[in-house]
């Protein structure tokens, strides 16, 4: 009888801390198990971020109707009045695409210009303009990448016109600055087209400012303008 007593004070107590471990470890798994079932949807979610949402609108460059030109104010020798140089090219592609928010989708959105097919009334400001401010040879395109809009309400308007602005990297010369174009549109349900006109100095994206023996003066700013026709993506 003592015997089965004295088993009994020393088996009880092991029982009981071998039934406690067991329920810790299976805690442990349990809570393991919970844990990663909870951080399952988060992750997945998580791997989501940063990828490019679905156009809710997408419009890109029509045929015919586009132009890029740059306007620069001169003074030329034996001239009486002042006027402006412009060069235009007509060789424009890409387009610009809007999230269901009415957001700008950086990704989808890009216009690039041909300048080394820039053509003004002179042949000889051409080749200077290719040559020595705009190196076509090197950089033959200026590209512009919209950003943002503002002032215009989503969805588009199916006519009428607008006015707005828009926000957009510019790169010149292997040179991108942010600028801020102002847009003058016209909608017929779906086709969109208009002008947008930006100005910047020479300095800022590190263009050489003309100095020839036929110019008495050159203007610091150059206004950059896009007469544009737009399309729905088909």
């Amino acid at each position: 009888m003592q015997l089965k007593k004295r088993l009994a004070i020393v088996v009880v107590p092991m029982l009981a801390v071998i039934t406690a471990a067991n329920c810790g470890r299976a805690d442990a798994s349990d809570n393991g198990s919970n844990a990663r079932a909870a951080s399952g949807p988060t992750q997945a979610a998580a791997g989501e971020v940063g990828l490019p949402a679905d156009p809710a609108v997408q419009l890109v460059v029509a045929p015919d109707g586009n132009e890029v030109r740059y306007r620069i104010r001169e003074q030329l020798v034996g001239v009486d009045l002042p006027n402006d140089a412009v060069g235009a090219t007509g060789d424009v592609t890409g387009g610009i695409a809007f999230d269901t928010a009415g957001a700008v989708i950086p990704s989808a959105s890009k216009f690039t210009a041909n300048v080394a097919l820039l053509k003004s009334d002179k042949d000889r400001r051409d080749g200077y303009v290719r040559r020595r401010i705009l190196d076509t040879e090197q950089f033959p395109t200026v590209t512009l990448a919209p950003t943002a809009v503002r002032g215009i309400t989503f969805p588009l308007p199916a006519s009428g016109s607008k006015t707005f602005q828009m926000v957009a990297d510019l790169t010149v010369k292997g040179v991108t600055k942010p600028t801020t174009w102002q847009v003058d549109a016209r909608f017929d349900h779906g086709r969109v087209t208009g002008t947008a006109a930006t100005t910047f100095t020479f300095a800022e994206f590190g263009l050489e400012q003309p100095r020839v023996p036929v110019l008495l003066s050159v203007a610091d700013s150059i206004r950059l303008e896009y007469t544009f026709s737009l399309v729905p993506k088909s």
